[in-house]
C-alpha cells in the first residue's frame, strides 16, 4: 500500500517529497509503523488527495498529535479508510521557534472536521500554529497561560492570576520519590515494596 500511496502523493503533489521510512526490525520483531513524510508546506493538498482518493479513501482523521525532538517538532495524523480497512500515519517535520514565533502548517479542517479540537490541542500542548483554522485559541490551558507544556524546554510559570502553580503542600514528592525508587529498581532487575505495604498481603 504505502508505495502506491508514494506514487499518488509524488505525482498528484507536485513538490510534497513523500518517502517512506519503515518500520524498524530488532531481534526479529517489528518495532513501530511505516510511517510516510511529506513537506509541511502541502499538507493540505497532500491530505485532500488521500481522502479524494477511491483506491484509498481514507474518510477518517483518528489522532493529530505533536512531538517536541531536539531539533525539530513533528506533527503526525493517523488517517483511517473504513470502507478500505487501511490506515496510514503521515508526518511532518516543522523547524523549532521560540514562543513568540511559532512554527506554521496549513489546518486540515477543510479537510477532516475533526481536525478542529485536534489541531487545538496540539497548538496548546506543543505550540504549534494552524494556519487558517477556524477558531484558533487553547483548549486545555487556559487563554493567557505561558508556555507550551509538552516542549522538552517548557518550565512552569510560578504564578497565575495570583495563585502559586505548583504549591509544595499539594505536590506529592513522596509518590514521585517513590516512582523513581522504583524506576531504579527494576533498571537493576530488584523487586520494591511500598513501605506502607511491607509484611502485609497483597
Amino acid at each position: 500500500m504505502h508505495n502506491q500511496i508514494l506514487e499518488l502523493l509524488n505525482g498528484a503533489v507536485p513538490g510534497c517529497n513523500a518517502i517512506l521510512v519503515p518500520f524498524v526490525k530488532q531481534e526479529g520483531l517489528g518495532v513501530g509503523d511505516d510511517v510516510v513524510y511529506v513537506e509541511a508546506k502541502l499538507i493540505s493538498r497532500v491530505c485532500q488527495t488521500l481522502k479524494s482518493a477511491p483506491q484509498f479513501d481514507f474518510n477518517v482523521l483518528q489522532v493529530i498529535t505533536g512531538a517536541d525532538f531536539v531539533d525539530y517538532l513533528e506533527v503526525t495524523y493517523v488517517l483511517a479508510s473504513f470502507t478500505k480497512n487501511l490506515e496510514l500515519l503521515l508526518k511532518v517535520k516543522l523547524p523549532k521557534t521560540n514562543d513568540s514565533s511559532l512554527p506554521k502548517v496549513d489546518t486540515v479542517t477543510n479537510v477532516w472536521k475533526s481536525a478542529n479540537w485536534q489541531e487545538r490541542e496540539c497548538f496548546d500542548m506543543i505550540g504549534i500554529e494552524f494556519v487558517g483554522h477556524p477558531d484558533p485559541r487553547r483548549i486545555l490551558c487556559p487563554y493567557d497561560w505561558e508556555g507550551y507544556p509538552l516542549r522538552k524546554d517548557y518550565k512552569v510559570q510560578e504564578i497565575y492570576q495570583g495563585m502559586k502553580v505548583n504549591p509544595e503542600h499539594k505536590m506529592n514528592f513522596a509518590e514521585r520519590d517513590f516512582t523513581n525508587v522504583q524506576d531504579l529498581a527494576f533498571k537493576e532487575g530488584r523487586n520494591v515494596v511500598r513501605p506502607e505495604l511491607k509484611g502485609k498481603q497483597v
